[in-house]
């Protein structure tokens, strides 16, 4: 398959470092708040990558931190009297459940920075040791960004050029540095913040040693493909890789991937502009499964707007593949058993063409919007051929390949079951008894008052069925 490689800045042929096995890094949340749908990008993106590789037979060790040590979560503690540690504590955990509501799939590890310290210490001595990181006089840890000669290759930025522009940003604090480009690998304690002990001062370390330190302790030295939003190319990433690379003396990470901006309106989302979402808020609207659905219908290096009209149009798109489904299940129940007959054999071919063309765009660098669009394609045909007399062979087919394609995006097939209410369920029951009194005045007015209540009514050969609107 071929993966879009932002170190290069081409598309090339994935070859993992380890025949059948993909190491794979992906830089999570800062646990201060409720996560926002920009967050939800990358959290959706590179689990549908993750399924895909799994699909394909690849052994995925998937590793996604949190970031619970922060000048924010630290803001945050302070103003509600508590410490640190509860606040990311209760944030994680409301994360975790975003994401499973997303049907995100948890991490093979989701580890955090504040219970890998040791690990940093280490690291950022080993830096000192080999002359790339050195310790100003009130304790602060930096990187030399001058002793390593590649620094800037993965966002592409020459380091005279960076130099140059850094010189013009006087930062209160960093006299002791060498260089203006020079970054944090360890800072010096403030009062009442969360500290740890060092050989260079009481303090905690820089965000972006935690995930050199994650990475490396979890998948080893080198990975296959590390991940996040495109903010992160510079500095955050382009600090992994330099750490990282002069700690360990090979290279990083094969592959780096990255998703665009999630924009409201055709805005940058900002709290200040009052389009700021949280996932939870979206839950209040719409099923999470539709904002994953979202998420994945334009290409993930394409810039995603968000509105309301998109919104509702990933909602009904969604709705059509769970309603073929939903079709499906009820069809095996009352197809004719036996082979398919020729007419289903020709269909079905164009079901494995289908797949085909699913896998085609999965291969080439991820492209989600066109494997939806093969999925609608399959769900057309099901709908134009699939109905009482064709063989369950047949009906189950297209169906296990329906389940299985949406699977692979994280899409779940299965409707959620709803409970009626009590006056409802009467409602249905009266209009039934109606239709078998010939009272076809009475079961119309029924009919009615039920839409007037969102109950929208379906008489099928399975019986009466319903849904709201």
């Amino acid at each position: 398959m071929k993966i879009f490689n932002t170190l290069s800045r081409t598309k090339e042929e994935l070859v993992p470092l380890t025949p059948g096995e993909i190491k794979m890094y992906v830089c999570g949340p800062t646990v201060y708040n409720l996560i926002h749908i920009g967050n939800a990008r990358p959290m959706i993106v590179f689990d549908t990558v993750r399924r895909y590789f799994e699909h394909k037979g690849f052994t995925v060790k998937y590793v996604s931190n949190f970031t619970d040590v922060d000048d924010k979560i630290i803001k945050k503690a302070i103003e509600e009297g508590v410490d640190a540690d509860t606040v990311s504590r209760r944030y994680i955990e409301e994360c975790k459940k975003d994401m499973a509501a997303m049907n995100v799939k948890p991490a093979t590890v989701h580890p955090q920075a504040t219970q890998e310290i040791g690990g940093m210490l280490e690291m950022i001595q080993n830096l000192i040791d080999k002359g790339h990181a050195y310790a100003a006089k009130d304790g602060t840890v930096y990187f030399r960004t001058s002793s390593w000669k590649d620094y800037g290759k993965l966002s592409h930025k020459n380091l005279e050029d960076l130099q140059s522009g850094f010189r013009e940003i006087k930062v209160t604090g960093e006299e002791g540095k060498e260089e203006p480009g020079d970054f944090v690998l360890w800072k010096p304690r403030k009062e009442g913040e969360p500290f740890w002990e060092s050989p260079w001062c009481d303090g905690r370390p820089g965000w972006h040693i935690e995930c050199s330190v994650m990475s490396k302790r979890y998948l080893g030295d080198r990975i296959d493909i590390h991940a996040g939003g495109e903010d992160l190319i510079f500095p955050h990433h382009e600090n992994e890789i330099a750490q990282s690379e002069c700690a360990n003396g090979t290279s990083f990470a094969t592959y780096w991937m990255h998703n665009a901006f999630l924009n409201i309106d055709n805005k940058k989302m900002s709290k200040s502009l009052g389009n700021f979402f949280t996932v939870r808020e979206i839950s209040e609207k719409y099923d999470l499964q539709v904002l994953r659905f979202f998420m994945l219908s334009a290409h993930y290096r394409s810039p995603l707007n968000f509105s309301a009209d998109l919104m509702e149009a990933s909602k009904n798109g969604l709705e059509r593949i769970l309603t073929c489904a939903d079709k499906l299940k009820d069809l095996e129940d009352t197809a004719q058993e036996g082979e398919a007959n020729e007419a289903e054999r020709a269909n079905l071919e164009e079901v494995s063409g289908l797949r085909d063309k699913f896998e085609s765009a999965m291969e080439d660098d991820f492209n989600t919007a066109d494997a939806i669009s093969a999925v609608f394609e399959l769900v057309k045909l099901a709908n134009s051929t699939a109905d009482s007399t064709s063989s369950r062979f047949y009906v189950v087919s297209l169906r296990q390949e329906i389940v299985k394609l949406c699977g692979v995006l994280g899409i779940l097939t299965e409707k959620e079951k709803e409970s009626l209410e009590q006056d409802v369920e009467e409602l249905i029951e009266a209009r039934q008894q109606a239709r078998k009194d010939k009272n076809f005045a009475l079961a119309d007015e029924i009919r009615g008052t039920l839409l007037e209540m969102g109950i929208v009514l379906e008489d099928t050969r399975e019986g009466v069925k319903w849904k709201r609107v």
